[in-house]
């Protein structure tokens, strides 16, 4: 186990260039902190920990990048508690539990203890379990990272000890501060003659994606390719970031460092009926160590998505994997994940209902609910109700046949709107040769 205690380690200074870039702009404070100003700004619930010298157990979920473990340290920092860092995927219950036994010596002496799990939805619920009784007594306070849904892979019991803390991917300007800082401040960076305009600054700011670290780490690449040349003056230019942007120093990296550019490329391989290319990025996820439940939400999400319609059973082999793999584990999982990656690819593609409810959602901003549900729909529990002509003239579609009655359903205001266009792939088009042949007076299709 790889245990991270930021007391015992305090004294020990590294040299400078060995000190990654984005380690080294790590903020220590909360008036240092970027980004996030909805939980870390003058009013959010960061601030008024930290005012009020108070700390409660935590679950961070958030994209990579997003500040995450810094909010962590700067917690533990402004609270004086002793602080450990540990993995999820690098620790096992054994070794929880010895911090654990550290933690009681530690409370019982009258120092808080924070233990920080990063990637917390990999452990397991045995895992999850052995924390629980310690976050119930206080011997620990958690505060827990995630890139995924707490609500699915955290233990409800340890999920409900704690409070959810949403955090977002980093706005451009936030980004572009983090920028501007590190070429200001770095305690290397400072000391060159770096001139890099605002168009370079909008390549890394955009290649970052929101995630500081990965802005960052391209920044530092980018420098190192520069500063092979001669020149005192470091020039910083369009060609230089896209060679560090294709440089091996990218690999792939379930925290963030390239993973989102090789999820990209499975997802748009099984979007774009390739198999061979789809099954192989799945290949690069697994040996790069990615969570096969990870992906298994991707191909549920894609199912719906990109799929649909054209072939509704793609939905139902995606959650079957999700819920195998739950079962099953690596290495047979990545079996699993090969034959619904494989059926997904080869199947007729349709993103219809994602255009739908896409367009949906947009008329229900602009309109909001100030268009009324026709009378006829409504529903009439009561007396008063019917003689106000709720569900009148309402047709039971049962009752008709092939159980259809041509009626109006939309408001008035949106009776000739059409949201779901069926596309003639797959069993969609008989889906839209159905609703055409039904809607054929009174509606398009």
């Amino acid at each position: 186990m790889q245990l991270f205690d930021i007391d015992e380690i305090a004294d020990y200074n590294a040299p400078d260039h060995l000190i990654p870039l984005a380690e080294r702009m790590r903020a220590e404070t909360l008036d240092d902190y970027l980004g996030q100003k909805h939980i870390a700004g003058e009013k959010g619930i960061i601030r008024s920990f930290v005012k009020n010298k108070t700390l409660f157990s935590l679950i961070l979920w958030g994209p990579p990048g997003s500040g995450k473990t810094t909010l962590a340290k700067i917690l533990a920092k402004e609270s004086d508690a002793k602080f450990f860092d540990i993995n999820a995927v690098s620790s096992s219950v054994k070794e929880l539990r010895e911090i654990i036994a550290k933690a009681k010596d530690i409370v019982s002496s009258g120092r808080r203890v924070l233990l920080f799990i990063d990637e917390i939805h990999r452990f397991n619920k045995a895992q999850q379990d052995a924390l629980l009784h310690s976050v119930e007594r206080g011997i620990i306070t958690l505060i827990g990272a995630t890139t995924e849904n707490p609500s699915f892979e955290v233990n409800s019991a340890l999920l409900s000890r704690c409070r959810t803390l949403t955090l977002n991917a980093l706005e451009e300007e936030d980004l572009a501060s983090i920028l501007e800082k590190a070429l200001r401040e770095d305690v290397i960076l400072s000391k060159k003659n770096i001139t890099i305009d605002k168009s370079c600054k909008d390549i890394f700011i955009e290649a970052a994606g929101g995630d500081a670290r990965k802005l960052l780490n391209l920044l530092e690449i980018t420098i190192k390719i520069s500063d092979n040349e001669t020149d005192d003056r470091l020039n910083i230019t369009a060609d230089k970031i896209k060679t560090a942007l294709l440089s091996d120093s990218l690999k792939y990296d379930k925290k963030g460092e390239y993973h989102y550019d090789v999820i990209s490329a499975f997802i748009k391989s099984v979007r774009g009926s390739d198999p061979d290319a789809a099954v192989y990025y799945l290949a690069r996820m697994l040996n790069g160590g990615e969570d096969p439940k990870f992906i298994a939400r991707r191909l549920i999400i894609l199912a719906s998505e990109d799929i649909g319609n054209a072939s509704p059973n793609g939905l139902l082999l995606a959650k079957a994997a999700f819920d195998s793999i739950h079962i099953i584990g690596m290495p047979e999982a990545r079996i699993i994940l090969a034959q619904a990656t494989t059926y997904l690819a080869s199947q007729p593609k349709s993103n219809a209902a994602y255009l739908a409810i896409n367009k949906a959602m947009e008329t229900v901003k602009q309109t909001g609910d100030r268009i009324q549900v026709p009378l006829h729909l409504r529903n009439a529990p009561t007396k008063l109700m019917k003689e106000l002509n709720y569900g009148k003239e309402y047709k039971y579609s049962h009752d008709y046949e092939n159980h259809f009655a041509a009626q109006q359903f939309l408001p008035d205001e949106l009776k000739n709107e059409q949201f779901y266009l069926p596309t003639e792939n797959g069993l969609e088009k008989g889906i839209k040769e159905r609703l055409k042949a039904l809607w054929a007076k009174i509606k398009r299709y």
